[in-house]
Formats: C-alpha cells, sequence, structure tokens
C-alpha cells in the first residue's frame, strides 16, 4: 500500500526528522565519501563483497587486423573428391590431369596430409613445403595464384 502521509509531515516539529544526531545527513560525509571514494580503505569489504574485480586488468586483446587467418585443405582430400569435382563442375581435366583451383572451393592454403595416388594440378595462395613435394612427386603440378 502507498504511505498516504509522508515521513516528513509526521516528523514537523522534531530536530532531527528522523535522522539520529544532528550531525548526521549532512553532505557526503555521512555516506563516506561521494562515489568510489575510500574503495581501498574504509569501503574495503563492500569492494569484495559486491565488485571484487574492481581492481587490475584481466586478459588482453590482440588487434584482429595484424592476424592472417588460412582455410586449409589436406591434400588427401583432394586427392579423395577430385574426380566428384568433375562431375559437380568444380575442376576441370586437361590432358588426363584434374585441374583444381581451390579458392573455388573456399580454401587458401593447401597442407601436405595424406598420400596423393594421381597427378593433379592444384591452383592455390599458397602451398606448405611436404605438399608441393607430394605434388610434384605424383607428376602434378601447383600453381601459386
Amino acid at each position: 500500500m502507498i504511505r498516504k502521509t509522508k515521513k516528513i509531515c509526521k516528523m514537523r516539529g522534531s530536530r532531527t526528522v528522523g535522522g539520529g544526531c544532528s550531525k548526521m545527513r549532512r553532505g557526503a560525509g555521512h555516506r563516506g565519501g561521494r562515489g568510489m571514494s575510500g574503495g581501498h580503505k574504509h569501503m574495503w569489504t563492500w569492494i569484495v563483497k559486491y565488485d571484487p574485480k574492481h581492481y587490475g586488468k584481466y586478459g588482453f586483446k590482440r588487434p584482429q587486423k595484424t592476424i592472417k587467418r588460412f582455410k586449409t585443405v589436406n591434400l588427401d582430400f583432394i586427392d579423395e573428391k577430385a574426380a566428384g569435382m568433375v562431375d559437380k563442375n568444380l575442376a576441370i581435366q586437361e590432358n588426363g590431369i584434374i585441374v583444381i583451383d581451390v579458392t573455388e572451393l573456399g580454401y587458401n592454403k593447401v597442407l601436405g596430409n595424406g598420400k596423393i595416388t594421381q597427378p593433379l594440378k592444384i591452383k592455390s595462395p599458397k602451398f606448405s613445403q611436404t605438399a608441393l613435394n607430394k605434388i610434384e612427386n605424383a607428376g602434378g603440378e601447383a600453381v601459386v595464384i
């Protein structure tokens, strides 16, 4: 229920209007300072209880522009899916060699995991050293775009 009469109306005539000693309720000294003052001294228990992470630094953030992310694909995946890519028009066949552009598949680096069983011509912005060796040993070609 809403209070019908305000406290100040009830306390008219009393000297301190319910504030205790007459020096209380004067300025910010009554509440121990303004804002977060006293956080390292007389308000320390309040900081510990209600805002424990107020002081200090936590973690760090790297600038996002300096990190170059690579979407990688392995040779064994390309070797397995090569025939299916020709059927789906994701790769073309020239003189018995399948030509695959990995940027059309959404990748930008070829890694050398797995075995390659057929000569392939692979186009990519980046290759690992093992991928280059395996492609050339299988009789294929690695083209840097």
